[in-house]
């Protein structure tokens, strides 16, 4: 299957997969042409939150979220999809934070998704690195005053000579 938001963006150009085409092993799907999400089946109606326009994926984000808690009963599959709105979500709205998308669309199984967890997985390696990087940059001066020279002292801690210059200053 091949998944198009709209015709205008099909090329028509299948002169290397014809015969998968012909065969009808590969389907071309445009999303704008699928019909209300109300009654779509709710996969399909989560792809179609991918084209639509802003405010409207709001509105859909929150109706999607609500099918899924009450139409699936696998917690596993439940939260796959939850997920799966959850990136579309992130795309959509890259500006707005995990509290912000929690509040709006209600997910208080935000902080259970993969994307949640893998970037507050990120934001703690982040804060470990930075953290790491301001004990050995406040060692810097106390190194100098042992009258170790800039490049032992880079090889030391493991920094650039530029990062230890900058900390000497």
């Amino acid at each position: 299957m091949v998944l198009y938001p709209n015709r205008n963006v099909d090329t028509g150009d299948i002169k290397h997969y014809r015969e998968f085409f012909t065969s009808g092993r590969v389907r071309r799907i445009y999303l704008d042409e699928l019909g209300e999400g109300v009654s779509l089946p709710i996969g399909i109606a989560t792809a179609k939150l991918v084209i639509a326009s802003d405010d409207i994926a709001i509105a859909q984000a929150r109706e999607l979220i609500d099918r899924t808690k009450s139409e699936i009963s696998s917690p596993p599959k439940q939260q796959q999809l939850l997920q799966f709105i959850e990136t579309i979500l992130a795309y959509k709205f890259p500006t707005m934070s995990r509290e912000e998308m929690e509040e709006m669309f209600g997910l208080s199984e935000l902080k259970q998704t993969r994307f949640y967890q893998e970037a507050f997985q990120e934001g703690i390696e982040q804060g470990i690195e930075q953290g790491e990087l301001k004990g050995k940059l406040k060692a810097v001066p106390g190194m100098l005053a042992a009258g170790l020279a800039i490049e032992q002292i880079a090889q030391a801690l493991d920094l650039s000579v530029e990062e230890v210059r900058q900390a000497a200053q």
